[in-house]
């Protein structure tokens, strides 16, 4: 926001009237006059000297109304100015207003919803609901769990889901077909965060993010910001560390990533940011770039504070060449900086942005090859608030021009800024264009008072949690297995000689170091895990230790109802004999239900739920998904991906249908056969999808969020056999009467959860949801 008035002043000396013919200096003071306020207590940054603040404090689950701050002009006066009407006094916390439910009914009826409150939602007849059933406010003005969302039980043919409507909000449009729009306006007294608007696009997914109206009081949890921040620059550092790899004549060497990572850190020291603050501030800081660097890459610091001016405590050109800055003096420059000398005039955040520019100009002009593969964080903590040096935006503008380089679909990943809103009153509107605008992703953070703010970056970069992060890939294929390999490290090749001579394979999926996932009709009665061979990466040959089927996996349980093959439960884990070294070329993928998948999917909060994850991943009539197609030139080791669409809601029926086309499948036991542990993929409509091949059994049907891959499937079997020899080197096409069936993870989650969560053994445990 554009200051009229300079806040970062000292008690500044006015000219007073003429005394004895002689002007002389004067200092100014505003006046303790009817700015107390009811149930709480305020603090003064400069006494009552101009351009002191008045910060008003209230207790837990309440808000300062109707002023959060005020400031003391050259004038003498309070800004804003305080009256004896409205009272200046501490409120209950409220929460937007729920009641904004279509074709459905929110309990209890309220004028407002404060703190605690709880509500329930139920849907009408012919609509079923998604999202949370009741939700709490809580104590930072948000409602607990996620927007409930009532949704007609038919599908109403629409490509996209229903988007909803948040708390506080008003939703213009009501059709979701590819390139439908809907808007979204806040209440009066809300700020809108997120996308105004939103376009359905014809992968079935939403644009942007989803709306949130929040009040000037509401703000984001520890947790919040750990698990959305947290799991972002998780995958910047995992996207930047050394990779192995071979030279010309086959020798190992490692690639090293350092200089691949620009992280730039702005720090707003104007007075409008306390002291108490700012401290807070720098040590979150500090513990970010220590956390980093116990890790495998070595980014390039820029860290400056700014307020009339920009005072550069890092130059990010000091890490150029042999000459590398140590961490041990990042870390003292930035402890040697002492808030108490600061000599503010103003605050003048664009000239903050102006010097990342600049310093980005430099690196360009140096070598832009290099500059072309550096990924660019900028991570700003301030309130917003601005009085000189002109709006930021169009800066802004220019960094992103800059690292784009007209391609902005194709290298949007390389430039992510973040804000943190520290302060005693934050100016959200001014903040908000500044910020990354990626769908699904959160790029602004409001803080309440900084308390939390170095434990939470603390826990930003838990060592265990990056070691493992589930479903990170390089996000290229370039059709080298080198390419394959690293987009695709969790895929595994499973190969059994049977007793009887016979020698089976299929595709498995690395879902913990220690267990690949896969098929159990993979496997006859009399096959050992210690006969099992599992290649990863490359061509890392592993051992199996502990071969695990469902339970409830019975191939011939309706062999005498004329069903040779039963495939209901086919799903089994094989236990390695170690954990295997996690690395760029092998990963875990990410499986359903487990709090790893929370944070790939960004889901944040202490009551995300197994439901809310399958709502996410599985919620079109038609979801998009792939697989790997095994390679049978061994030597050769290129696994292709295969694309499919899953047949969901009322689309189902008319998928699993075609089953009957197999011997002994009729219309009276289709169901008895197929059961709703199945997914369905096949046939031409709305496009022509990709087909298994036998040896493909048992490998991922997964879904790619931009850099981390979730597995929602499992390849069991098909009505047909497309591929010549079996299987085949090429993607075989469907034709209209194949169908590929695969088991639903979601399905399975208790057999998942009982041997990848068990933590009582000697390997590390998934965490699973508790619901």
């Amino acid at each position: 926001m554009i200051l009229s008035d300079c806040w970062s002043l000292c008690a500044v000396l006015l000219i007073c009237p003429l005394y004895m013919g002689v002007s002389v200096l004067c200092e100014v003071f505003c006046k303790e006059e009817n700015v107390g306020v009811e149930g709480g207590h305020y603090t003064l940054t400069k006494k009552l000297a101009y351009g002191s603040m008045l910060i008003y404090h209230c207790p837990d689950e309440y808000y300062p109304y109707p002023a959060l701050t005020r400031l003391c002009q050259k004038s003498g006066t309070w800004s804003p100015t305080p009256h004896i009407r409205p009272v200046q006094k501490c409120k209950m916390v409220e929460c937007p207003n729920p009641l904004v439910l279509e074709s459905g009914s929110v309990f209890p009826l309220q004028m407002q919803y404060f703190v605690n409150n709880k509500t329930t939602y139920e849907c009408y007849s012919g609509y079923t609901l998604r999202g949370s059933s009741s939700r709490v406010c809580q104590p930072n003005g948000k409602w607990s769990g996620g927007t409930p969302i009532c949704r007609r039980d038919s599908g109403g043919g629409e490509r996209c889901a229903d988007p909803g409507i948040p708390a506080g909000a008003r939703r213009f449009g009501s059709s979701f077909g590819i390139e439908d729009k809907v808007t979204y306006h806040c209440d009066e007294g809300l700020h809108l965060l997120g996308s105004k608007e939103r376009v359905c696009q014809e992968n079935g997914q939403w644009t942007g993010t989803e709306p949130k109206c929040y009040y000037k009081h509401t703000y984001d949890t520890a947790l919040e910001i750990t698990e959305a921040f947290g799991s972002a620059i998780r995958e910047s550092l995992q996207l930047a560390a050394p990779i192995d790899d071979t030279d010309q004549e086959g020798k190992k060497i490692t690639v090293d990533k350092a200089g691949k990572l620009n992280i730039y850190i702005a720090m707003d020291i104007s007075d409008s940011i306390v002291e108490d603050q700012f401290n807070k501030a720098r040590n979150a800081v500090k513990k970010l770039i220590t956390k980093v660097s116990s890790f495998a890459v070595s980014p390039n610091y820029e860290i400056l504070f700014f307020a009339s001016d920009v005072l550069e405590v890092v130059n990010i050109l000091d890490f150029s060449g042999e000459k590398r800055k140590k961490l041990e003096q990042v870390l003292a420059d930035l402890d040697n900086f002492n808030y108490g000398e600061r000599e503010n005039v103003g605050t003048n955040l664009n000239l903050a942005f102006k010097t990342i520019l600049e310093r980005m100009a430099i690196q360009k002009q140096r070598n832009e090859t290099l500059f072309k593969e550096v990924h660019h964080v900028l991570i700003f903590f301030t309130d917003g608030a601005f009085n000189m040096g002109g709006r930021p935006e169009t800066t802004v503008a220019k960094i992103r021009e800059m690292v784009y380089m007209n391609q902005k679909e194709e290298r949007d990943q390389y430039l992510d800024i973040y804000v943190f809103g520290v302060g005693s009153e934050i100016f959200d509107e001014d903040i908000q264009p500044l910020v990354t605008k990626r769908d699904n992703e959160d790029h602004y953070f409001k803080l309440k008072d900084g308390t939390e703010l170095e434990e939470t970056f603390d826990k930003i970069i838990d060592e265990s949690k990056v070691v493992g992060l589930c479903g990170l890939h390089r996000n290229y294929d370039h059709d080298t297995a080198d390419t394959i390999r690293v987009r695709y490290p969790w895929n595994a090749r499973i190969g059994i000689p049977h007793e009887d001579g016979s020698y089976g394979k299929c595709m498995g999926s690395l879902v913990t170091p220690r267990f690949i996932l896969t098929a159990a009709h993979c496997f006859k009665f009399t096959d050992t895990a210690d006969q099992i061979k599992i290649t990863v990466g490359r061509n890392q040959v592993l051992t199996g230790s502990r071969l695990i089927l469902h339970p409830n996996y019975d191939i011939k349980a309706k062999e005498k109802e004329g069903i040779k093959e039963f495939y209901d439960y086919d799903i089994a884990l094989v236990e390695l004999k170690n954990d295997v070294d996690i690395s760029i070329n092998i990963r875990p993928i990410c499986i359903p239900c487990t709090k790893e998948t929370s944070g790939a999917l960004r889901l944040s909060g202490e009551e995300i739920t197994c439901k809310q994850q399958e709502e996410l991943l599985l919620k079109n009539p038609i979801e998009e998904v792939s697989f790997m197609s095994h390679d049978k030139d061994k030597g050769n080791n290129k696994d292709q991906r295969s694309d499919a669409k899953l047949k969901l809601q009322d689309q189902r029926e008319n998928c699993i249908e075609l089953a009957t086309k197999v011997d002994g499948i009729t219309s009276d036991n289709l169901k008895d056969v197929v059961t709703e542990n199945f997914l369905c993929s096949g046939g031409r409509q709305p496009t022509r999808d990709h087909v298994a091949c036998k040896g493909d059994s048992g490998g991922a049907l997964f879904k790619n969020y931009d850099y981390r891959t979730i597995q929602v499937g499992l390849i069991s079997w098909g009505t047909k056999n497309l591929c010549t020899d079996g299987n085949n080197d090429v993607q075989q096409e469907s034709d209209d009467d194949s169908r590929d069936f695969h088991i639903n993870l979601f399905k399975v989650v208790p057999f998942l959860k009982k041997h990848l969560g068990d933590d009582t053994q000697g390997y590390a445990p998934l965490q699973f949801l508790d619901k």
